[in-house]
C-alpha cells in the first residue's frame, strides 16, 4: 500500500533569513537612536541652564522665575521620597497579592480577582488623582495624620517627619497615590513570573514538608528572581514618571522647608506639568528641560542598580554552589 505524498513546506531561502535578520537589527538599532535623539534634544535644550548654574542645580533650593534664579533639589527630593514612599508600600502588598493568586487562592476566585487587579491597572492616572484629592486627602487627614501627630509629636525626630498641618496633601498623601497606581503593575508581573516556576519544583518541595512559605522563599523566589526585580523596576518607573495624580495631592509648593512627609511639596513631573506652558523662551524654560534632562538620568541609575542587583544575586548563587 502506497503512502500518500507528505506536502512539505517550502523553506524560506537565505535571502529571506538575511532580510528578516536586517529587520530585527534595524529595530533594535531604531530603538537606540531614538534614545540618543531624546538625550541629545534634552541637552541641547538645556544647555543654558546647565552652563549657567552646572551641578549646582541640584543642589539649590530657589526656583523664582522673576529673578530667573532656579535649582532643582525641592523637585529632585519629591520625586525620589513619594517614589520611595510608593515603593515601600506597593511591593510587600504587590508580593501578597501574587503569592495568594499563585498559591493560596481557591480556583474559583483567582480568575476574577486577577482580573480587578488588572483592571485597576487601566484606571487612568488623573481619575486616581482626582480621586486622592476629593476623597482621600480628607480620610488620610481626619484618620492618618492627626492621629500621628498626637501619637509622635513630641518624640525627637519622629516628630519631625510628622510635624505640619494635618491637611492631606503633601509628600505623604502623593506616596500613597503612587503606590495604589503602581500595585496593579507590580502584582500581575509578580504573578505571572510565580506561576512559570515548574510544578514539579513545588510539588517536591511540599512532599519533602515544606511550608508555603519555605517554597515561595527557597523554590519561586530563587527561580524568578529576575522577573520579580523586572516588576518592581517597571513600578518605580511608573511611580518616578507619573504626573496628574501628583500634580493633584502633592502640593506643588517649590520651597523645602522641613522633612516632614505632611508638607506641600513639588516634584519633577509636576513642575514640568504645571510650568512648561507658560515657561517663556529662556532660562525658565531651559531649566525645565533640565529637570526633565535629571529624571531622564534618574531612570537610567535605576535601571543600572537592577542590573547590578540581579548580577550580584547571580554571583552570589555561584558562590553557594
Amino acid at each position: 500500500m502506497t503512502r500518500p505524498p507528505v506536502m512539505k513546506t517550502p523553506r524560506s531561502g537565505p535571502l529571506a533569513d538575511r532580510a528578516f535578520a536586517a529587520l530585527a537589527m534595524g529595530a533594535a538599532l531604531f530603538t537606540l537612536a531614538m534614545l540618543a535623539a531624546i538625550l541629545a534634544s534634552l541637552t541641547i535644550s538645556a544647555w543654558p541652564a546647565i552652563v549657567k548654574y552646572g551641578l549646582g542645580f541640584l543642589t539649590s533650593t530657589q526656583w523664582d522665575p522673576v529673578k530667573e534664579e532656579f535649582g532643582g533639589l525641592v523637585m529632585i527630593y519629591g520625586t525620589l521620597i513619594t517614589s520611595f514612599i510608593a515603593l515601600l508600600i506597593a511591593v510587600p502588598v504587590s508580593f501578597g497579592i501574587a503569592l495568594f493568586l499563585t498559591e493560596l487562592s481557591p480556583a474559583w476566585l483567582k480568575r476574577p480577582l486577577g482580573t480587578a487587579i488588572e483592571l485597576l491597572a487601566a484606571v487612568p492616572s488623573i481619575v486616581y488623582g482626582m480621586w486622592g484629592l476629593l476623597v482621600f486627602s480628607p480620610v488620610l487627614s481626619t484618620y492618618v495624620q492627626q492621629p500621628l501627630q498626637a501619637l509622635f509629636g513630641g518624640v525627637p525626630y519622629l516628630g519631625a517627619l510628622f510635624a505640619g498641618p494635618p491637611v492631606g496633601i503633601g509628600i505623604l498623601s502623593a506616596g500613597i497615590i503612587l503606590a495604589i497606581m503602581i500595585i496593579p503593575f507590580i502584582a500581575a508581573v509578580m504573578r505571572d513570573v510565580f506561576e512559570v516556576t515548574p510544578t514539579l519544583l513545588k510539588e517536591s518541595a511540599y512532599g519533602l514538608g515544606a511550608t508555603t512559605w519555605e517554597v515561595v522563599s527557597k523554590v519561586v523566589l530563587p527561580y524568578t528572581k529576575a522577573g520579580v526585580v523586572g516588576g518592581i523596576m517597571l513600578g518605580l518607573g511608573r511611580a518616578i514618571g507619573e504626573t496628574m495624580a501628583v500634580t493633584f495631592v502633592i502640593g506643588n509648593f517649590n520651597q523645602l522647608d522641613s522633612l516632614s512627609l505632611f508638607q506641600a511639596a513639588n516634584s519633577i513631573t509636576s513642575a514640568l506639568a504645571n510650568e512648561f506652558a507658560e515657561a517663556g523662551e529662556g532660562l525658565h524654560q531651559a531649566a525645565l528641560m533640565y529637570l526633565g534632562l535629571v529624571l531622564f538620568f534618574i531612570t537610567v541609575v535605576v535601571l543600572s542598580l537592577s542590573k547590578l542587583l540581579l548580577a550580584q544575586l547571580k554571583k552570589s548563587e555561584g558562590v553557594r554552589a
